[in-house]
């Protein structure tokens, strides 16, 4: 067997695939490779700590895959290695920490139903990458990327060059491990912005799906009404097989009855280079970032860029809300104590009281940047119907929606908005509606900028044909030289 002449950097699923086919190849033999190079870069070099646990059975359930190929129906993500965000449960010898001290002992005894679906297509789950502590809602004071158990992952575009903890999040690790090449695609976790942000600050594909495509059941919470799991990938064919991957209604979730009849398990046919051709995008100038010269200039060509290949960019006006909503922080407590009952009894604490006090034990250790997102929580009511709740989640509804989004694109007749980043992510978040996110270009001093389309529920086969059709024109992401560090 010659792995000599398979090309691990930038690699697809697509590539893997055929080499499987080929006898190229085998899953033990990739696994080791992705287990040498996040040892050399992720743990060396330029230290991008972006993995917090390795899968221990990885390279054992790689053999058993081996030995079974060819059999049956094998999907695409047979024998590929995946990355999840560590607050997603598996029944394997990996905790489900959030980056918390607290749930270091966090052994969960069944997979997340994502993660089963994951296992069910074939996908090896390698390990589980570092994120911005309780998926930065802990405190607003430290960097993304940061947490008390893994420490500070780093954008791998950055080291040495820009402030490399600048690295988005809270998906942190799952942006940087797969921009870094240490997995094929991961899994990252949305409130407003996680998979956004990662995605487009790392030159990645992210998609965060609508609110009840993908169950969030056995995911530790922030906020039932705006959470989600999404794929994020370095091309947008292998997102879209991620995606499909992971959809499925779970009675655990009552959110997912929602997708029965609107999801679907492939969404490769909607993988469209003409797919801008005869769109029409709406475009709010001011969510690009205009205190940025060369950003707005890359943002500029992107736009010239889709209107070249057929679209028709309409400029906009989105009605911005100045009310401050509590939705995040009431339905976090909520959340996050009926997740905590359910922990094993090795896990210390079982409520949000109890992990405000935990960390008070060793601030300089488990809290190093603060925690005044849990306090704010922890003074709210977390009674469903209380009546500051439901008015707030009401306002943040009404504005995302029929007095927002849905306004915009139905007056313009709008495929979808166009932001920068994630600058555009918390309407579409509170809505509850689908976004993804394409690298569009670098900076000078290296780092990335990405374009994010936006749109209505369960549109995602639509903002696939549109990112499919841009990325394939533009072929903009370019992989970062960890090599020379």
């Amino acid at each position: 067997m010659e792995t000599s002449t398979f090309k691990l950097i930038e690699t697809t699923i697509e590539d893997i695939q055929q080499a499987f086919h080929a006898n190229k190849l085998t899953s033990v033999e990739l696994v080791q490779a992705y287990l040498d190079r996040i040892e050399a870069f992720d743990q060396n070099g330029p230290k991008i700590n972006s993995v917090l646990t390795i899968n221990p059975d990885a390279l054992e359930i790689a053999a058993e895959l081996d030995e079974k190929r060819g059999q049956n129906n094998q999907g695409p993500l047979y024998g590929i290695p995946i990355l999840l965000k560590d607050n997603i449960e598996t029944a394997d010898p990996m905790p489900t920490t959030a980056g918390a001290i607290a749930l270091e002992h966090n052994f969960a005894k069944e997979d997340a139903f994502v993660a089963k679906q994951l296992l069910n297509a074939g996908a090896i789950i390698l390990g589980k990458v570092n994120l911005s502590e309780w998926a930065y809602f802990m405190s607003q004071d430290g960097p993304s990327g940061y947490s008390s158990l893994g420490g500070q992952v780093l954008n791998p575009y950055g080291v040495g060059v820009f402030k490399a903890e600048d690295v988005g999040g809270s998906s942190s690790g799952t942006g940087a491990a797969i921009a870094s090449n240490f997995a094929v695609v991961g899994v990252g976790t949305e409130t407003s912005g996680s998979i956004l942000s990662p995605a487009s600050a790392n030159s990645i594909v992210g998609i965060k799906p609508t609110v009840g495509l993908i169950s969030r059941s056995r995911i530790i919470p922030i906020a039932e009404s705006q959470d989600t799991a999404g794929p994020m990938a370095r091309t947008v064919t292998d997102a879209a097989i991620l995606l499909g991957a992971m959809t499925g209604v779970d009675k655990q979730d009552p959110a997912t009855q929602k997708s029965a009849g609107q999801a679907l398990t492939d969404y490769t046919p909607h993988l469209k280079k003409d797919g801008l051709s005869g769109a029409r995008v709406g475009v709010d100038l001011s969510f690009l970032n205009n205190e940025a010269p060369e950003e707005r200039t890359i943002m500029d060509a992107a736009i010239e860029q889709i209107k070249a290949l057929g679209a028709t960019v309409v400029e906009v006006t989105i009605p911005k809300s100045s009310f401050e909503s509590d939705v995040l922080w009431y339905e976090f407590k909520r959340n996050v104590n009926d997740y905590l009952r359910t922990t094993p009894a090795k896990v210390p604490v079982k409520s949000l009281a109890d992990v405000i006090e935990f960390n008070e034990e060793d601030p300089e250790r488990r809290m190093k940047f603060g925690q005044a997102e849990l306090k704010k929580a922890q003074k709210l009511s977390d009674d469903p119907n209380d009546s500051t709740y439901l008015e707030h989640r009401e306002t943040d509804l009404r504005t995302s929606t029929s007095e927002g989004l849905d306004l915009v694109m139905q007056e313009h007749q709008l495929d979808a908005l166009l932001f920068q980043n994630n600058r555009g992510a918390a309407m579409p978040a509170k809505a509850g509606y689908p976004s993804i996110t394409v690298p569009a270009g670098y900076a000078s001093s290296g780092h990335p900028v990405g374009v994010t389309f936006s749109a209505q529920a369960f549109s995602e086969a639509r903002l696939i044909e549109l990112a499919y059709s841009y990325e394939q024109a533009t072929m903009k992401r370019k992989a970062p030289d960890l090599e020379s560090y």
